[in-house]
């Protein structure tokens, strides 16, 4: 912490974010395989990861299926808009 005193000293952020995919997992009461498990977790973190950035995480999960539908390799997470 002393060599980044920029960082935050909790962790508060990061919890707040992903507690409604923890009560959404409960609801549905997790996912039945592995497979589903991952892909939960792959998307919860693009969806995140996408409006922490401050873009609609849709329209890039839609660009990725899109891509890789037509066999292109599915484009890089979005850049953080400036000022955010």
């Amino acid at each position: 912490m002393l060599e980044h005193p920029e960082w935050p000293l909790a962790n508060n952020d990061a919890e707040r974010a992903l507690r409604h995919w923890v009560i959404a997992r409960r609801i549905m009461m997790g996912p039945r395989c592995d497979a589903g498990s991952r892909t939960f977790t792959l998307l919860a973190s693009v969806i995140e990861t996408c409006r922490q950035r401050g873009h609609v995480p849709w329209t890039y999960l839609a660009g990725v299926i899109a891509d890789r539908g037509a066999g292109r390799t599915a484009a890089s997470l979005p850049a953080p808009v400036a000022g955010l």
